[in-house]
């Protein structure tokens, strides 16, 4: 046994301390000038580096596994070029588990992007540029994004790497919707499927293809073609145990809400992929917004978003539907408040529907210049005046019709009066 790999087997059971001590004196470790015994020790340092980067991630230390990163370059120039992109995606994905991290990975990301231009290893500084734009599209950095999108597509259409080119342009298409840019974000997309029927798609970028598309289809308000694509996605994600399909679901259940199908969600979660996850928080929130739906109570949907804050406002697209669902509930109940009245003072309706004045007040001017009812708005006595739907008088369009055909007529005696003459 090499003296490094006993080592190793101590690490094991050593405490935290004592592991990375053993660990960093691996990792400088010389190889000997057998070729044998210098693959060996390679191994062992490969071996080390990925057990001090994931002490450091349980410890959840993001500069000691930035260190690591930066540290493993040394043995990153004795390896195979696609080894060491696999390495440096392992260590990058513990990040994952830091809370806190966006910044020091960003910074890592960066030095690491320099440091492949310099090296010559551009498929790898591709990875890394993919990985970057994703954080800054986390991070709301949108001008940012685009702009590395951009160097990196016109990198990309040179090499014609199908597969990168793909992922590119869905972070493109994601990064528009976030500005709100939906006429590029969709030819984004397109350009991400064109690339995508060209080559083997795998599962999971297949699945976040369908994503976007039914996040897309649901801006357009049309939810039972999104509701389509997010079930494949769910189908997808779940039978890869991948913890995205937990979104898809989401994203399922909202399309039955916003359908005005709030009655289907329990049918939905009894499914069997879905049974899983019927009773974490998530799903939870989603059943509660569709219950306050279906019984068309504003107070009980109100009293959800407060208490279900952080799983629905963290999510964009479900933030945005829910803004729209709340400002039809909102409606709904307006007018069933002043469905019976012909005057009724405004401070009564907001005191019924739970809501300021001055929001109804805007709400309601709203609704009559967008002719969900007819009425005015009497500020000074505080007053709303509701009319009856007008009647559509008929009687001037049958005239203006009549008065065309006596004018073909007289026309038509017109010219017989010419030929006879």
């Amino acid at each position: 046994m090499s003296t490094n790999q006993a080592l190793l087997d101590e690490a094991k059971d050593a405490n935290p301390k004592r592991a990375e001590e053993i660990y960093k004196q691996i990792l400088v470790s010389s190889a000997s000038t057998s070729n044998v015994e210098r693959d060996q020790v390679l191994r062992d340092q490969e071996n080390a580096m990925i057990k001090l980067a994931e002490l450091y991630r349980d410890q959840k230390n993001a500069q000691g596994l930035a260190e690591v990163i930066t540290l493993s370059r040394s043995f990153m120039s004795s390896t195979a070029k696609a080894k060491t992109a696999k390495l440096i995606r392992t260590l990058l994905n513990y990040f994952n588990d830091i809370p806190n991290s966006r910044q020091t990975q960003t910074d890592v990301l960066l030095d690491n992007i320099d440091w492949s231009k310099r090296e010559k290893r551009i498929f790898l500084k591709h990875s890394l540029e993919i990985r970057l734009v994703s954080l800054q599209l986390e991070a709301s950095q949108f001008k940012a994004a685009l702009a590395r999108i951009d160097a990196l597509l016109t990198e990309l259409k040179k090499l014609d790497d199908k597969m990168i080119l793909t992922e590119v342009h869905l972070l493109e298409s994601r990064v528009y919707r976030g500005i709100g840019n939906l006429v590029k974000a969709k030819a984004a997309l397109t350009s991400a499927r064109t690339a995508a029927n060209s080559i083997y798609c795998p599962p999971h970028l297949q699945a976040a293809l369908d994503l976007q598309s039914g996040i897309l289809h649901a801006e357009d308000k049309d939810y039972t073609t999104a509701y389509s694509y997010f079930y494949e996605t769910f189908e997808n994600m779940s039978s890869q145990d991948d913890p995205s399909a937990l979104n898809a679901l989401k994203y399922m259940l909202l399309c039955k809400v916003m359908l005005n199908l709030p009655e289907d969600v329990t049918a939905l979660l009894s499914i069997k992929l879905a049974v899983k996850y019927a009773q974490l928080r998530e799903i939870e929130c989603m059943r509660a917004i569709a219950l306050a739906h279906q019984h068309r109570n504003l107070a009980e949907f109100e009293k959800v978003l407060r208490d279900y804050k952080d799983e629905l406002s963290s999510d964009p697209t479900i933030r945005s539907h829910l803004a729209a669902l709340y400002d039809t509930l909102l409606e709904q109940n307006l007018l069933r408040i002043i469905e019976p009245y012909s005057v009724v003072e405004i401070d009564f309706v907001a005191k019924q529907v739970g809501q300021g004045r001055q929001d109804v007040e805007a709400k309601l001017s709203q609704m009559i210049l967008d002719k969900v009812f007819y009425g005015v708005l009497d500020q000074g006595r505080g007053r709303l005046l509701v009319f009856d739907k007008p009647e559509v008088d008929d009687t001037y369009g049958a005239a203006i019709d009549t008065l065309e055909q006596v004018e073909k007529v007289v026309e038509s005696l017109y010219a017989k009066t010419i030929k006879i003459a």
